[in-house]
């Protein structure tokens, strides 16, 4: 080890001396003229196979692998509640339920031998898959996965193991109260729409898990009419198109137009609603209805860095430094602001706290969230949100495979492809008195939906004063009737803790 400290500090010394005297070592590094950094982000290409199905396409030659993905719009969301269970099952079972010429355990040899790596997943609005492969398996590979995706065996021995897995965590919900507050606060304000769908053991009936129901729901799904693709990685277009084609041929043709998605009437009556639980903290989960879309408006990215600042920020914005630092209330709070474009979005915060200081936590999170409709943040607090962003910009092209999937969900939301470069151009315009012109337009505190999930019997005084109060059943109903009048409503909180949000 001193043979090598010994030469790093000869060579610092070696370099110290070709410096020119007495000027000191920044100075000179300042002097050294460098040309401007340019980043010009890769360009997927746009093409069409002889069926019709779009393919966003980007050649990348640094490593003899091809990534896939396919996109079939429709999920359970367009169909009847009845149906629910089984559109959430059918991307498991794409994936683990076999082919109709494959057992699942002879699909998995299949995918060992190849070392291929597939995903299917799946929503209210689409099903997606993905396949990575080595370059020099590309033919194989494809050939196998078109099987998987157009040919599935749906093998009742895994829809069985899915049912009873399902059925597990129903059943478990009401020992969680972060999930169970979440799953509530959507059935509230979205009602009987998909956003405010949650498993049920009527839903997870055998008789709604039929082989027959699974092919209904797969000719109507996946199919090439609802098919787009994107491929990046070690190809030519030239060598990949008829394998692509081959494999698109050899999806079923659609057994009829998907149904439209539905309309969602968001909004519950405001107030409070209780749900009681034997626990020894209140998580709470507030919001209203908010008509913001996801666009290029000035307002849209003035939300954007609001929402932030108030509270998405994590330890730099108001709601954690003044909820948690200050107060030491809670261990986190976090403010939601979700923009679909379908819907009415919601503007609210989530938090947990200790069931003595639920009410005044809830006043902290109210009163923090009124300050951004009175007073401008500072130009720090703005700056701080712009250049995290601007800063992590490059982040977005970290791989091939994750520019065309990005390029393919922009296309699938209805955004404009370059919608990263503008979403960076709007963000830079914001003003502070644009973050507060936009909190004093939307913020309703009058129409809040206050959902608090806890012991009654151990809150500290004066629930009431925050709004009328509804005590809910087990079931998320008021004891002895049906949920709450008021349409559907969704939400967007952290991933581990929050409502399910469209966008």
């Amino acid at each position: 080890m001193r043979g090598v400290g010994a030469g790093v500090l000869g060579t610092l010394a070696l370099l110290a001396t070709g410096l020119p005297a007495q000027e000191p070592g920044h100075a000179f590094l300042d002097r050294i003229a460098t040309p401007p950094l340019r980043f010009t982000p890769p360009d997927v290409r746009e093409r069409q196979l002889a069926g019709g199905v779009t393919v966003f396409f980007l050649q990348d030659s640094s490593l003899p692998l091809v990534d896939v993905f396919a996109r079939f719009r429709g999920g359970y969301g367009r169909f009847p509640r009845e149906l629910h269970a089984a559109g959430t099952a059918l991307p498991h079972l794409l994936r683990t339920g076999g082919t109709r010429e494959m057992t699942p355990d002879s699909v998995e040899r299949v995918v060992e031998r190849y070392a291929l790596q597939l995903s299917v997943g799946g929503s209210g609005s689409a099903v997606t898959a993905s396949l990575n492969t080595l370059a020099e398996h590309l033919p194989a590979a494809l050939e196998f996965w078109g099987a998987m995706l157009g040919r599935p065996r749906f093998d009742t021995a895994r829809v069985a193991v899915w049912r009873g897995q399902e059925g597990e965590s129903v059943r478990r919900r009401l020992d969680d109260p972060a999930r169970l507050a979440f799953a509530e606060f959507n059935r509230l304000l979205y009602g009987d729409h998909p956003v405010g769908w949650e498993m049920t053991e009527e839903d997870l009936d055998p008789a709604r898990l039929t082989v027959e129901r699974f092919r209904w729901l797969h000719e109507r799904i996946v199919c090439p009419d609802n098919l787009v693709l994107g491929v990046a990685g070690d190809v030519r277009w030239e060598e990949l198109r008829p394998l692509l084609e081959r494999m698109v041929e050899a999806l079923p043709p659609c057994a009829e137009p998907l149904p439209p998605p539905p309309t969602a009437r968001v909004g519950a009556p405001a107030g409070v609603y209780l749900l009681p639980r034997p626990v020894n903290q209140s998580t709470v989960v507030l919001a209203h209805p908010v008509r913001l879309a996801q666009d290029t408006s000035r307002a849209y990215f003035a939300s954007r860095v609001g929402n932030t600042i108030l509270g998405a920020g994590g330890f730099s914005s108001r709601l954690l430094t003044r909820v948690r630092t200050r107060e030491g209330l809670a261990y986190g709070a976090s403010s939601l602001w979700t923009t679909p474009r379908e819907y009415d979005g919601l503007l609210g915060a989530t938090t947990r706290t200790r069931s003595e200081a639920t009410v005044r936590t809830i006043r902290l999170v109210l009163e923090t969230m009124a300050e951004m409709a009175l007073e401008p943040p500072t130009a720090d607090e703005v700056g701080t949100v712009v250049d995290e962003t601007v800063n992590g910009w490059v982040f977005n092209f970290g791989s091939p495979a994750q520019i065309v999937s990005r390029h393919m969900a922009f296309r699938a939301a209805g955004l404009p492809d370059d919608w990263l470069e503008a979403y960076l151009r709007g963000l830079r315009a914001v003003t502070p008195e644009d973050v507060r012109s936009v909190f004093a337009d939307h913020l309703r505190p009058e129409d809040m939906v206050i959902l608090v999930v806890g012991d009654p019997e151990a809150m500290d005084s004066g629930l009431e004063a925050l709004g009328p109060v509804r005590i809910l059943g087990p079931d998320g109903g008021p004891r002895g009737g049906r949920p709450p009048a008021g349409g559907p409503s969704a939400a967007t909180p952290p991933p581990s803790a929050g409502p399910r949000s469209p966008r």
